[in-house]
């Protein structure tokens, strides 16, 4: 699939403001499963100075800083992004990952160690009881935990739309049934964790309903399987991630895949409008 992406972010404040150094995570990404044709940037006012760098995940990010005040900070993002993964299944398990628990190598466990651990400092119950429900209707097949506890989130779960910054715990949005993509991710992140399997959090774009003119960034997780590398499992849509889906940027821990972050001084109230528009050109 190839698809044109106009991303706005808009910043008003109450009064002018000095805005701090900011970092923009809105590149998409380039590798196997989706090639980046074309980035553009445009930010306004204009900063003073622009970095590209490569952060602790491997994201491509900007960094930008300013001298200047103002009342609006606006980022205009146009992507041209091709996306390749017709087929999430073209993998071959290792044969010691077929059946969980997962027994792996010292050498992988250790780089695997952040992708570990709990979302909040001590294990959540409810992610440990739901693990252990599941891992026991599928006599402990690792493909079968992943599809059934996708599953078990869609179709008992009610997405609503939350536009704040934070995400419920595993075990609210268990316990209530319900919330957004982005903590659909996190419960589904955790009850992964609690029984072994690495994953990651990813932030990026999924194409929806083609009629629709307005989008919002979405998120999914990414789970290590060995054999197959990081593969992605959509708990919103009930989905395996194919080529429908367009990252941008992952992380172990879930904040360090917010789309925009940085401050102003002196700190004002500010609102933000966001404008999403994904065309499919082939």
């Amino acid at each position: 699939m190839r698809y044109l992406i106009q991303h706005t972010t808009v910043y008003t404040y109450d009064k002018p403001v000095a805005p701090n150094p900011h970092l923009i995570r809105l590149r998409p990404r380039s590798d196997g499963w989706q090639k980046l044709h074309d980035f553009q940037c445009l930010i306004t006012p204009e900063p003073t100075g622009i970095s590209e760098i490569i952060d602790l995940n491997g994201n491509a990010l900007l960094r930008v800083w300013f001298t200047q005040k103002t009342e609006q900070l606006k980022i205009e993002i146009n992507s041209d992004v091709e996306t390749f993964k017709t087929n999430p299944f073209d993998f071959l398990y290792e044969p010691w990952a077929l059946r969980m628990p997962l027994d792996y190598p010292s050498s992988l466990a250790k780089q695997l160690q952040p992708y570990l651990t709990p979302y909040n400092i001590a294990p959540d119950p409810i992610s440990i009881q739901l693990a252990q429900e599941i891992l026991h209707e599928v006599n402990n097949s690792t493909g079968d935990f992943l599809f059934t506890l996708m599953d078990r989130i869609y179709r008992n779960c009610e997405q609503v739309i939350r536009h704040s910054e934070d995400i419920w715990s595993p075990s609210i949005t268990w316990s209530k049934k319900q919330g957004a993509c982005r903590d659909f991710v996190v419960l589904f992140m955790d009850v992964c964790r609690s029984v072994g399997l690495a994953t990651r959090f990813v932030s990026g774009y999924q194409e929806g309903d083609p009629d629709t003119e307005e989008f919002d960034l979405h998120a999914w997780v990414e789970v290590y399987l060995p054999g197959g590398g990081w593969r992605s499992y959509d708990p919103t849509h009930g989905l395996l991630v194919s080529d429908r889906h367009i990252a941008l940027v992952s992380s172990a821990i879930p904040c360090y895949a917010s789309p925009v972050v940085g401050s102003v001084t002196p700190v004002a109230q500010s609102n933000l409008q966001a404008h999403i528009r994904i065309n499919k050109i082939s």
